[in-house]
């Protein structure tokens, strides 16, 4: 089979973004709409993907590194001319070019694959991807022939009124015979009312030459959605929302009110787990069978195992065993992991805090640089006192121990196996195994003392 290449067109300068970021590392779902795409390419596996830069191309160079190659557009003179400057990697190469542009983040690898393998089994030199528009307003329209070619396209700018009225349009991606593609890219003018080189024209040079020229219309017209603009972007978003949805649903996966529910492209999610509005699940979650999540739970980059209950919680860079619970109103932050079977309550917050298994952290406390052992409970307004100002500190409870309420651990501090710490306790040494640490001061009652000093106050 011959090798297939790919050359993204992401060189434009995207003015209507209004933005001082490339429009293509502007981010659909959790990924900047270029991800999308070179994701796409690498499961078609293509030997080659060229990415076309001109406009801030530091910035997609330093974001893709080594995934793709780089050619350089200095002046924006049309597709084709963009398409040209992958010459120097692609001319020699004999197989099959698929062009498409930058901005595009909507196409689904099995359409570019019916593409692909539909001009394979053509024989075409070119086969063009199409799509049926109720409005096609400032598309180029597919014209064909009387017995259903592809006779050439016409940009909407230089289209006749009969013209414009045809629905088919080219949606800007196209297989080529690779050498046939750069002796005809050599053909192309600009004699057209923008006054620049159009890659579709490669399309009627070829006509002319006699070659075949196919066309596959695609079968959902929403991924031929191009972003020029925030509006733009926010459909495509809502659109691959929609996609990721419903692909959940289909795995398995009880998503229970769809409209207030956002899950990000590489979010994975085990069958049977129940998903509640106004969840947001970001990066790269992945949630275990059998979970419930929501309502209002954000998380990130977060590993969820089987069988856990999350609501009401921010939840950053950590990670959750089984059958544990957390919420209302937790906050999670960045290395914290919770073995299975703890619990951690309401207005509870947690940096960088290991939990042993069965440990609770009920409400109204703050564990940071902490490693808590197994079965351990620490009470409400207990807090790891980890920062000295300048260097963060850890702070270790053993298996067993019981923190009681309003307990301030100065950390570096360890609190033993079996070890109980008195309510109100400010904690600054080590506290031995079975040891019960009283630090706080000696209660002292003065009889009638109110009474005496509302006295004194009205004299």
């Amino acid at each position: 089979m011959q090798q297939l290449y790919a050359v993204v067109l992401a060189a434009g300068k995207g003015t209507r973004m209004k933005s001082k970021k490339h429009k293509v590392l502007h981010p659909v779902c959790g990924k900047p709409i270029i991800d999308h795409i070179v994701g796409q390419l690498r499961e078609l596996d293509t030997a080659k993907t060229i990415l076309i830069v001109g406009h801030l191309a530091e910035s997609l160079k330093d974001h893709l590194g080594e995934q793709v190659l780089f050619a350089e557009q200095e002046e924006q003179l049309g597709t084709a001319h963009a398409v040209m400057q992958a010459k120097p990697l692609l001319e020699k190469e004999p197989g099959v070019t698929l062009v498409l542009n930058g901005d595009h983040p909507l196409f689904t690898k099995e359409t570019l694959a019916k593409m692909v393998e539909k001009h394979r089994s053509s024989g075409a030199a070119a086969t063009v991807l199409t799509a049926l528009l109720d409005d096609p307003t400032g598309y180029g329209r597919v014209i064909r022939r009387t017995d259903g070619s592809v006779d050439r396209i016409v940009e909407h700018k230089d289209a006749s009124e009969e013209e414009r009225a045809v629905h088919e349009i080219n949606t800007g991606t196209f297989c080529f015979d690779n050498q046939k593609l750069f002796a005809a890219l050599a053909l192309v003018n600009n004699d057209n009312v923008q006054g620049e080189y159009y890659l579709p024209d490669v399309i009627s040079i070829l006509k002319e030459q006699g070659e075949q020229i196919s066309a596959e219309v695609i079968s959902d017209s929403n991924e031929a959605m191009g972003i020029n603009d925030r509006i733009q972007l926010a459909e495509a978003e809502a659109l691959m929302r929609q996609r990721i949805l419903r692909q959940h649903m289909v795995n398995g996966v009880s998503i229970v009110d769809p409209a207030n529910t956002y899950i990000e492209a590489d979010v994975t999610i085990g069958p049977d787990t129940i998903i509640e509005p106004g969840t947001i699940l970001r990066g790269k979650t992945q949630i275990g069978e059998g979970c419930h999540i929501g309502p209002q739970a954000d998380l990130t980059d977060v590993t969820v195992a089987d069988n856990v209950r999350i609501k009401y919680a921010v939840i950053d860079s950590s990670q959750v065993d089984e059958s544990a619970t957390v919420g209302p109103y937790a906050y999670l932050r960045p290395g914290t992991r919770l073995g299975p079977e703890t619990k951690v309550g309401c207005f509870v917050d947690l940096k960088k805090a290991r939990l042993g298994k069965g440990a609770k952290v009920s409400h109204l406390a703050y564990v940071g640089d902490a490693e808590v052992g197994e079965k351990v409970n620490i009470g409400c307004g207990a807090v790891t006192v980890n920062y000295d100002g300048k260097n963060k500190h850890k702070t270790v409870i053993g298996d067993g121990a019981f923190i009681g309420c309003n307990v301030n651990l100065v950390a570096p501090v360890e609190v033993k196996e079996g070890a109980y710490v008195a309510a109100g306790s400010t904690i600054t040494d080590d506290v031995p195994e079975d040891a019960l640490a009283i630090a706080r001061q000696r209660q002292t009652t003065k009889p009638d003392y109110v009474k005496k000093w509302l006295e004194n106050r009205s004299k």
